[in-house]
């Protein structure tokens, strides 16, 4: 039986400018579905919302449909906000017990560009304290469960965006991306993810961040539906920064997602920045993802060779000087340190103990990294690599005590994706392939600097061969 949420983005934004359906019609059809499918009385809940503001949401959708249908990006299409982003007068928890009663009295600028291209709020998605984790299983609230298989996690940390796209509770949704955010739970729900490039959004260009590492990004089913709501995140500028000047044609995104054209130098590359300090193995449904991956590419024409890294053990250590001394600034002291997860206050320990002198060498070092990578991958396009090592991992999987196992099993799932962070470069996760036990596995597309429209042409080139939008969950 067809239901509104069988469309895709741009199909119900379609149907909203010729009026076949109303705004208050499309937020009450997928607010009733988070009531079923991730309810607090709900048997199988999902762990998508944390935060579910109906009364908002329809508010505004009437608001919009009294005014009628305007060329917005977004215009009366739902989506909601990851629990690390600030909209005034909703809960901003953290996923922490630390910020349980904490409640914004304004909102980010992305909140506001995002209302500015026309979309509703819906509420808040889950996401594991503080950002830190590459997996959602906080003490504040339900794990984000996969779609696919409850008993397995979504990832992490944009885990409940992902859960909540691929379940069909939203069209699409914003995530955030400082180490793989958005791709991790993108590969482990069968989404496509896309993490920009360090500067392209000027509501979170990363400039302002540590080392540079955390962006916005889209999550979503189509190839398309993620450059829609890419071009939506982009806005209108101004643009302080190189990338789109002096005015961004809003749409580029969207129109080279759906022409899907062009012929492309790829490499492809099995080795990680991980190799020298960890063992790093991948599974066979990872490798079969990619070899799956490789000869779609072939066919369709792309030029296709095997690379390496140049080893560099100097990547590990300084990466991990970054992720504890992003911790540092978290508002616990003294007894409110007990109110963080052991892993979080590990972290936090960590970070404030680091002199001056060591975050420096780090991100002196960092910068050189990327630097490297930019030259070894010069002659290529973009980059495949596996999005993820391993399968969705189990509920309960990482060891919540002890910090330094906790890391080690998060690179051991997740090598491939925190350099492109490093770097600032461009990074889709695609959803290619079905394990035999019926769980998405993804690959992991890098391109150069500014290089999204790549990195959408050849997705969409891939989408058509593989037709992973037409590939759901039971909740569906």
């Amino acid at each position: 039986m067809f239901e509104l949420h069988h469309l895709t983005a741009q199909e119900q934004w379609d149907w909203l400018q010729r009026g076949d359906i109303t705004p208050t019609e499309l937020t009450e059809h997928y607010l009733a579905r988070i009531e079923r499918l991730d309810g607090v009385n709900s048997p199988g809940q999902l762990g998508a919302f944390v935060t579910v503001t109906a009364d908002a949401a329809l508010e505004r959708a009437q608001r919009l449909g009294a005014a009628g249908p305007t060329t917005a990006a977004l215009w009366a299409l739902p989506f909601a906000d990851k629990d690390l982003t600030l909209r005034a007068g909703v809960p901003a928890k953290f996923g922490s017990r630390l910020m349980a009663d904490f409640v914004p009295d304004t909102s980010d600028e992305l909140v506001r560009v995002l209302d500015d291209a026309g979309g509703i709020s819906l509420g808040k998605t889950n996401a594991p304290e503080f950002g830190l984790p590459s997996y959602t299983e906080s003490l504040v609230a339900p794990p984000a469960r996969n779609p696919y298989d409850l008993s397995l996690g979504a990832g992490g940390s944009s885990g409940g965006a992902a859960v909540a796209v691929s379940a069909g509770l939203l069209p699409f949704a914003p995530g955030s991306d400082g180490g793989g955010s958005i791709r991790i739970p993108a590969a482990a729900t069968g989404l496509v993810g896309l993490k920009p490039s360090r500067g392209l959004i000027p509501s979170g260009s990363g400039i302002d961040k540590l080392a540079g590492l955390a962006v916005p990004g889209p999550l979503a089913r189509t190839v398309a539906d993620a450059a829609m709501l890419l071009d939506a995140m982009i806005g209108e500028g101004p643009y302080p920064f190189t990338l789109r000047t002096p005015k961004w044609d809003g749409g580029a995104l969207l129109n080279a997602a759906v022409r899907g054209e062009g012929r492309y130098q790829l490499g492809v590359m099995t080795s990680s920045p991980w190799d020298g300090a960890y063992d790093i193995e991948i599974s066979a449904e990872a490798s079969a993802a990619l070899s799956l991956a490789v000869s779609e590419l072939n066919a369709l024409g792309h030029g296709v060779e095997e690379i390496a890294l140049e080893p560099d053990d100097s990547y590990g250590p300084n990466f991990r000087t970054i992720w504890q001394a992003s911790a540092a600034n978290i508002p616990a002291e003294g007894d409110q340190l007990e109110l963080l997860e052991p892993l979080t206050r590990w972290l936090v320990e960590r970070g404030r103990a680091l002199s001056a002198r060591q975050l420096m060498s780090a991100l002196t070092a960092l910068a050189l990294y990327e630097r490297s990578i930019i030259r070894q991958f010069a002659a290529y396009d973009a980059v495949l690599t596996p999005a993820l090592a391993m399968t969705p991992r189990p509920i309960g999987w990482y060891d919540s005590e002890d910090g330094e196992r906790n890391f080690e099993q998060q690179v051991q799932y997740t090598p491939f994706t925190s350099f492109a962070n490093v770097t600032g470069l461009p990074a889709i996760a695609l959803p290619v392939a079905v394990t035999d036990a019926g769980l998405p596995m993804g690959v992991q597309l890098v391109g150069r600097p500014g290089g999204e429209a790549a990195l959408l042409s050849i997705g969409a080139q891939l989408e058509r061969r593989f037709q992973w939008q037409k590939r759901h969950p039971a909740q569906w």
